[in-house]
């Protein structure tokens, strides 16, 4: 008996599925990426600049120690009081934006530093973080 195995490969492949994984891929990254709000400050490093520059003396300080307190203009001050005392100067200014710099001692906590920054982005201040060289 004459009986032939058939060992035919088909070299053809079939791409449907592989486009539907990159159409499926292609959705879930443009909804994730719209959805993803990016979390910044509004924070403006020291640097070279052609604009006018407000004068140091209508900038007020607010230094944060090693040990994690707060000082206003060279004064002693809770955060709590500081948020006060700097949503009251950020009203009062009226149309022109407040601007603070925020001078961090060396091994000042960060989480102290962050909380300055937290109040200057919840008034809508200018933060100036004056950080000293290594």
């Amino acid at each position: 008996m004459g009986l032939k195995k058939k060992n035919k490969v088909s070299a053809t492949f079939s791409m449907s599925s592989l486009t539907d994984i990159i159409f499926l891929l292609l959705i879930f990254f443009m909804l994730t990426s719209s959805l993803v709000a990016p979390n910044a400050l509004n924070l403006k490093l020291p640097g070279r600049n052609n604009t006018a520059i407000p004068s140091s003396k209508r900038i007020d300080d607010v230094a944060v120690s090693p040990s994690g307190k707060y000082y206003l203009n060279g004064k002693r001050i809770t955060l709590a009081t500081l948020q006060r005392e700097l949503g009251r100067k950020a009203r009062q200014k009226g149309r022109k934006k407040l601007t603070i710099t925020i001078s961090p001692a060396k091994d000042a906590p960060v989480e102290s530093v962050v909380a300055v920054m937290d109040i200057a982005l919840q008034y809508d201040i200018n933060a100036i973080l004056a950080a000293e060289k290594n």
